[in-house]
């Protein structure tokens, strides 16, 4: 993008120019040119209105639809030259609109403000950006299927306060982050539902005299309807906060995932190998293989907390109607957006398998190593609450079961076994009721077979909820 510093006064009331100073100061155009093809269907949508009322002439719309089409050219082929004088990206399209086209690119501002057009960009930018999550969203949902399904059996410690707890399969925590984001989809759902009405027609803050066909703009550009209160249209960025707030929780998850993902492939856990690809070494530490892209996920999380924080404050003490204000919003948009969309991205394809043809990795992927899962999960007494259960069903009270099996953990840690290891007569110290259908619930395959309930870990339930989620994703 390249800036163009010639001098240009674009209103008559003021006596001399803006300072130079000021200029870059209060420019908006280096950054919400992004905004640029948004509002060029914005502003035929306009044309195409204000044709159809009267406002102005048949051929005027000709000349403004072929003259905005060739500037959007223009802009995608990167030859527009954007001029930091001209302020902001609706300008700069409207001065090159009337070069091309005369006294008919000045008419397409009839009957709209700046402030009613940005508050539509905005939204009809942000509403593409929606979609374009909630897509990436299922793609992520879908390779997270794809891991839960190929590990409905594969057991793993589940933790609490990051200590074993009990078993669980790989399957059954994979479908967790599944959850996770199934909401989050239906977080931006509703964040597009709520943004999709237009401002435009409510021109600087009062509405406008002309007889224009807002509900025409509105069917045009796809939006289910208009803003009903001027005041509120130009100086509404609620849509902005919520997008930022459904970011920062989908961000928030991918953080938590991240973290575990770090633990998770430390020498010390070692339950998965990410592929190469998505790490870098050391520059001292010739061993070292660092999760980078993780670490940055939960990096970058903060990052986008800290946008739903400005966006919150930039709001909080505005008086109605538009502010200069406002134009702070779209840098942390913007960035809130990127974030999401490349951290969705990246995040489907790291967790993808490796692809094999003809018994040879062509591709590197993500990889599960059961063998130290399982180590790890008999490390930590994990089965114990199976113990537990298992003496309650034989008629102990629960809290009484509770304390023979921490009698027993405590005895099977001085021996240091585990409490499958521990013969009939030394379990049968502490309680008599136990017998040798015990062993059937100590081992780890007893253990999350016997959570066989919807939202359980057993692999048959695992199985069955990944089933249910594909229809889901259909």
């Amino acid at each position: 993008m390249s800036l163009n510093n010639d001098a240009n006064k674009w209103s008559g009331r003021f006596s001399e120019p803006v300072a130079e100073l000021v200029k870059k100061y209060t420019a908006s155009v280096s950054f919400d040119y992004l905004l640029a093809e948004f509002d060029i269907q914005g502003s035929l949508a306009h044309a195409k209105m204000l044709a159809h009322q009267g406002i102005i002439s048949k051929q005027d719309y000709a000349d403004i639809q072929k003259g905005l089409q060739e500037i959007l050219q223009d802009i995608q082929s990167g030859q527009f030259v954007w001029d930091i004088d001209l302020e902001d990206v609706h300008l700069n399209i409207e001065k090159r609109l009337t070069e091309k086209i005369g006294d008919a690119g000045k008419r397409l501002h009839t009957g709209r403000s700046r402030n009613d057009q940005v508050a539509t960009d905005v939204r009809l930018w942000l509403r593409s950006v929606a979609d374009g999550v909630i897509a990436k969203i299922r793609q992520l949902q879908t390779v997270l299927l794809d891991l839960a399904e190929q590990h409905s059996d594969t057991i793993m410690p589940g933790f609490t306060h990051l200590q074993v707890a009990q078993p669980v399969t790989f399957g059954h925590h994979m479908l967790a982050y599944f959850e996770m984001l199934q909401r989050d989809a239906g977080r931006f759902a509703d964040v597009r539902k709520r943004l999709n009405y237009l401002p435009l027609g409510a021109a600087a803050l009062a509405g406008t005299s002309y007889p224009i066909d807002r509900e025409m703009v509105a069917k045009e550009l796809g939006f289910d309807g208009v803003c009903e209160n001027s005041l509120d249209a130009v100086s509404d960025r609620d849509f902005a906060i919520e997008f930022s707030a459904a970011a920062a929780v989908l961000m928030m998850h991918l953080s938590r995932f991240s973290e575990e993902l770090i633990l998770w492939s430390s020498p010390r856990f070692a339950f998965v190998d990410i592929a190469d690809r998505f790490c870098t070494g050391s520059s001292i530490m010739p061993q070292k293989k660092n999760p980078d892209v993780p670490e940055l996920v939960r990096g970058k999380t903060g990052r986008v907390f800290g946008h739903l924080i400005a966006l919150l404050t930039l709001m909080k003490a505005q008086p109605l109607a538009y502010n200069k204000d406002n134009q702070e919003d779209k840098e942390p948009l913007f960035d809130n957006a990127q974030t999401l969309l490349a951290t969705l991205e990246i995040y489907a394809d790291m967790l993808r398998p490796p692809v094999v043809e003809n018994g040879k990795v062509v591709r590197t992927g993500f990889t599960v190593k059961q063998d130290n899962m399982r180590r790890a999960v008999l490390q930590g007494f994990a089965t114990a609450t199976d113990l537990a259960d298992y003496l309650v069903k034989k008629g102990m009270p629960f809290r009484d079961a509770h304390e023979v099996v921490a009698l027993a953990v405590r005895h099977a840690e001085d021996k240091g076994l585990d409490l499958a290891d521990l013969s009939l007569s030394e379990l049968k110290t502490f309680s008599a009721m136990i017998e040798q259908d015990v062993y059937d619930v100590l081992k780890l395959e007893g253990s999350v077979a016997s959570r066989a309930h919807i939202g359980g870990t057993a692999p048959a339930q695992v199985k069955a909820a990944v089933t249910r989620a594909r229809k889901l994703l259909a």
